[in-house]
């Protein structure tokens, strides 16, 4: 048999390591800050397991790692932290808890979670978000304004609509407080009447903010003139409502060309979404509320416009009744009066238009027998005379129409010698020749070149020849 070396049993070893523990950390609890990871909980047995991990400053990288877990006095920590900050005990959160190291030689090392520092966690997720706001306003001046406690955004600053009618929501497909938003819409007590277009994303986990900006873009892009955006969601932890902190979101709707109104259903903080929209409600039935309430006081104003109008009018009608009525009987009786004042004076006038319209009829009636004698005769005469002129001009007619066919028929007679002469064929007869390069008949010289083509016609041969030369002519030979 080989020779056993000096050993001890694992057990043993775990027992060492287990009393070296215990010796140096029995009696000490400490306060760490460690995120966390990897977390379960078992719900029968009121247990969480976890990793406790350290990561590096400038990276992902882990710089340290612990087991950790958390039972009895530790999992009511952990119910008091869960309703204290809204946030649930799960990965990825940042914490500060009170451990105790403890050492199995089954399980190996890990911590005990005995307390969970709730402000340590707020004051985190506060710090990101105020960070978050003060570069939004830093990079975006002329987006975002910070006034005092309260940021002023373009989209803040846009009019609402005097009446809010077709709405855009943004919100989980799911949402329960989507429902309670379009139940109170559409079952106002004023019947109004709404059209709505849901764009359904994820409206939780920060890791879904692209998704969540894609919807409002498409919102933008759909090129529908939407009255207002509505963003709603239900409630939920803290850190659901982390997505509604993301920059580019808030960037987004601060920037929106339509007002957004959220009702992202929290009680307590504002998120940054909130602070940069046109009007921020605790709820989705909030938001459906107000909509119905902006409505409600456009309709209040108008019917008090009308009221307004109508008791004017009563008043103005009031009014005025009296001077119309003293003006009647002011008018009636100074009628009457001028009436009577004038009675004589128009019998008078009366007499005297009828007898001087006697004594013009009478002067002017011979007038007027011989303007009727005229207009009988003179149409007459006048009629006699222009067919004399028409007879006169048929017999001319007649007369020259003769020679003057004969003296056009010499003219035509004339051209068509001219152009007998200058035809083609009387051309050739006389020794000339036409000329046809590709086809076509040409007179110009510089389409022929030596060695090109061409085709003489004289009056009766065609002759195809080659270009052989080209030399420059005076043509005097035919001057006269």
């Amino acid at each position: 048999m080989p020779e056993t070396k000096q050993h001890i049993k694992l057990s043993e070893l775990n027992k060492q390591i287990q009393a070296v523990v215990e010796s140096n950390f029995n009696e000490l609890a400490l306060w760490v800050i460690a995120d966390i990871t990897n977390h379960s909980f078992k719900e029968k047995t009121n247990y969480h397991y976890f990793d406790l991990v350290e990561k590096s400053e400038n990276s992902n990288e882990l710089v340290a790692k612990i087991s950790g877990k958390a039972w009895g006095t530790g999992a009511t920590k952990i119910r008091e932290f869960e309703k204290i900050t809204g946030q649930k005990f799960t990965n990825n959160i940042n914490v500060l808890v009170k451990v105790k190291v403890n050492y199995h030689i089954v399980f190996g090392l890990s911590l005990d979670i005995l307390e969970v520092d709730a402000n340590f966690t707020i004051g985190v997720l506060e710090q990101q978000r105020q960070a978050t706001l003060s570069s939004l306003v830093e990079n975006n001046p002329e987006v975002i304004t910070k006034v005092g406690d309260r940021y002023v955004t373009r989209n803040a600053k846009l009019p609402l609509p005097m009446i809010i009618q077709r709405i855009a929501v943004v919100s989980s497909k799911t949402s329960a407080g989507n429902e309670d938003f379009k139940h109170t819409l559409l079952n106002n007590p004023y019947s109004y009447k709404f059209e709505i277009d849901d764009y359904n994303t994820v409206v939780q986990n920060d890791a879904n903010a692209q998704q969540f900006l894609d919807r409002l873009i498409d919102v933008f892009k759909s090129g529908i003139p939407y009255d207002v955006v509505v963003i709603n969601r239900g409630g939920g932890a803290q850190t659901d409502f982390l997505i509604f902190d993301n920059y580019k979101i808030g960037l987004a709707v601060a920037r929106f060309p339509i007002p957004i109104i959220t009702g992202i259903g929290h009680q307590k903080n504002e998120t940054i979404t909130d602070l940069m929209a046109h009007t921020q409600t605790k709820t989705p039935t909030k938001a459906a509320e107000f909509i119905i309430t902006h409505n409600k006081l456009f309709e209040d104003s108008i019917l008090g416009f009308q009221k307004t109008i109508l008791i004017k009018s009563q008043q103005t009608f009031s009014s005025n009744y009296q001077k119309l009525t003293t003006l009647k009987t002011f008018i009636v009786n100074k009628s009457r009066t001028f009436i009577n004042d004038y009675k004589d004076d128009l019998v008078i006038n009366n007499q005297i238009v009828v007898n001087k319209t006697k004594t013009l009829l009478f002067k002017n009636k011979n007038a007027l027998s011989f303007i009727a004698s005229t207009l009988i005769s003179k149409p007459k005469v006048i009629t006699g005379n222009k067919l004399n002129d028409l007879a006169n001009k048929i017999s001319n007619i007649h007369t020259f129409k003769t020679s003057y066919l004969r003296s056009q028929r010499s003219y035509l007679g004339h051209y068509v010698s001219v152009i007998n002469l200058m035809s083609p064929a009387n051309i050739l007869k006389k020794g000339f020749a036409i000329i046809k390069h590709n086809g076509e008949i040409t007179s110009n010289p510089n389409l022929l070149t030596p060695g090109s083509e061409m085709e003489v016609i004289l009056l009766d041969k065609s002759i195809k020849s080659t270009v052989k030369s080209k030399t420059t002519y005076n043509g005097k030979d035919f001057n006269i």
